[in-house]
């Protein structure tokens, strides 16, 4: 592996209570009886990948999955590994957590263990709009578990919002803005609903059929101006919009998750988990029983090693670096890449869907909504 400065590093626990019905990630139902030989499992990939010494890391994302479905023992075994092999430095050190699994003694014990900020499955505070969803949490939950870490000393908390869930309304949806502002975390996310083969309700929706409420989507249109809405409540509460789908207030960023979008080094432990070095990637096997009985063998379950070639590289850092609200420095990949960007960005200049402000390019505004469209011409 190269050798920069700091790296991040990425722990997935693939399991869950339930399958939501939106969720079109590698995770699984299973037995509890499962949980501890993974994460001893992950105990001894750290082992076995441990870099050189001079490897150093400055966040650390424990997600999935839900990881708090983890016993507090093996999650402070899994971190006492990393900060025992690696070089942990003035650590972000976050833990994905549902509402329905915390408690303030698991709050209290994760934080001894050395985690320092949660991020909160919220997705909804309408009822209808979770029970649909297969989401095991309800709203009372959610206020619930925000007390329990707080009173436990928890000072960073992310919470995030699915814009386009079934039986949305705009009503229900200010509502939803509403109490999370009641609530201030630190940090927060809005996604807007994906529809895709991946999911159970995406190939629902796209086949035309009813089942988990497939019907009851909002349209397009209807999504957007969710995400628009609270774009605009969200900036008069004080947080700063620094990526397409992420807010925070001033200073409490995820670190962790800037890396992916500045294209910066990080190792990925557990099933399904990816890495990047700079210059290539690779992804471990994503079936947990694959993962850990390679991994009792002593052996690593990479798959899917990828060398980057200039001209992907080039490509990541357009649509990763536009991701961000601040946008790209165009000199700056120009001279980095030997290319001249003209030619490529013009025709997007003149449909109004990027701005160029110097050589700093971003994407226009009240673009956002349909970034995914913007990103497909940019590499066509």
């Amino acid at each position: 592996m190269n050798n920069p400065s700091s790296w991040g590093v990425y722990v997935q626990v693939p399991f869950c209570q339930t399958k939501c019905t939106y969720c079109n990630f590698h995770t699984g139902v299973v037995s509890r009886e499962r949980y501890r030989p993974y994460a001893e499992a992950v105990c001894r990939e750290i082992e076995i990948a441990a870099p050189a010494p001079s490897f150093t890391a400055d966040t650390i994302y424990f997600g999935g999955g839900t990881p708090s479905l983890l016993d507090h023992v093996d999650l402070s075994n899994i971190l006492a590994a990393l900060c025992g092999h690696f070089d942990v430095r003035s650590p972000e050190v976050t833990l994905e957590a549902d509402p329905e699994t915390i408690t303030r003694e698991k709050a209290a014990a994760w934080l001894d263990a050395g985690f320092n900020r949660i991020s909160l499955g919220v997705q909804s505070f309408a009822e209808e709009e979770l029970k649909s969803s297969g989401r095991m949490h309800r709203r009372i939950d959610i206020f619930s578990a925000v007390n329990s870490l707080r009173a436990s000393g928890f000072r960073n908390i992310s919470m995030d919002l699915i814009a386009g869930m079934p039986h949305q309304t705009a009503s229900s949806w200010a509502d939803s803005v509403a109490q999370l502002l009641v609530l201030r975390p630190q940090h927060l996310s809005i996604y807007m609903l994906e529809i895709d083969e991946g999911s159970r309700l995406g190939r629902e929706s796209l086949a035309g059929g009813s089942r988990y409420s497939a019907g009851k989507i909002p349209p397009d249109d209807a999504i957007a101006e969710f995400y628009e809405s609270a774009c605009a409540r969200l900036a008069e509460a004080g947080y700063e919009h620094y990526e397409i789908s992420n807010w925070a207030l001033p200073g409490l960023r995820s670190r962790h998750n800037l890396k992916y979008w500045r294209r910066e080094p990080y190792l990925g432990l557990g099933a399904g988990a990816h890495s990047f070095d700079g210059s290539k990637r690779w992804a471990n096997a994503h079936d947990s029983s694959q993962y850990v009985a390679a991994i009792e063998k002593g052996t690593l379950p990479r798959e899917q090693v990828e060398a980057i070639t200039r001209e992907q590289a080039l490509d990541e850092e357009l649509f990763l670096g536009l991701r961000q609200l601040e946008g790209i420095d165009i000199a700056r990949i120009e001279c980095l890449y030997d290319v001249r960007l003209e030619p490529r960005l013009a025709p997007l200049l003149a449909q109004g869907l990027v701005e160029l402000d110097g050589s700093r390019l971003r994407l226009a505004p009240s673009r956002l909504t349909v970034s995914n469209e913007v990103f497909v011409e940019l590499m066509s």
